[in-house]
């Protein structure tokens, strides 16, 4: 039987980095295979397969984060945009962004199939949009420890909903795609900072 730990070390190793470079320790086509093997077997309930993904490289992540500055210096005060676009043109120095979706038409769908469960279960139907973003969580992290191993550096953000419309007409992006996350990558320049685990006692019951 094969082992855990190459996973358990992947997991223990997959940190935050926000300072990249717009720089790929892999190439392209690496970069679709993980995303694309992501997609396919990220488990999701029923096998419903809620989530959708947009994959933006190089020059179009570049644009991807110039829309994104452009809404919130529409919206923000200037002193807080300064502030802002300072975080902005960090995530553009990077490589690419991973835009996550759940399609709300799907999880409508799989509602309407099993209302026997959407009556039993109103606050945490597996069906309801908190299943979905569970499918989602479980994706981004997938992709994001991935990455990762190949020597990426990753950060996760959440812009959304402000940029939601702007991302819609720039990708083409149905209106029945919910925006959850975007995942920034690149070869990282820095190191991660310090985390600090709070006691394993308070967390965690177990019985024998």
């Amino acid at each position: 039987m094969a082992e855990s730990k190459p996973f358990l070390a992947a997991v223990e190793s997959r940190r935050t980095y926000y300072q990249l470079s717009n720089e790929s320790p892999i190439s392209d086509a690496r970069i679709k295979e993980i995303v694309t093997f992501a997609l396919k077997h990220t488990p999701s309930s029923f096998n419903s397969q809620t989530s959708r993904l947009v994959l933006v490289l190089k020059k179009e992540h570049e644009k991807l984060w110039d829309a994104i500055t452009e809404v919130y210096k529409a919206m923000l005060p200037e002193d807080k945009f300064t502030h802002a676009k300072q975080r902005f043109d960090g995530f553009r120095a990077g490589y690419g962004t991973v835009l996550f979706y759940e399609d709300t038409t799907n999880v409508r769908e799989f509602q309407e199939k099993f209302p026997t469960y959407e009556d039993k279960f109103p606050q945490s139907n597996i069906f309801s949009h908190s299943g979905s973003e569970q499918t989602s969580g479980m994706m981004q992290y997938v992709i994001w420890t991935a990455l990762e191993t190949e020597g990426m550096g990753v950060n996760l953000q959440h812009y959304n909903p402000p940029i939601d419309t702007r991302l819609e007409t720039e990708y083409g992006v149905p209106p029945t795609w919910s925006l959850k996350s975007q995942m920034v990558f690149g070869k990282p320049t820095g190191q991660p900072g310090e985390k600090i685990f709070k006691p394993i006692e308070e967390r965690m019951k177990v019985f024998e």
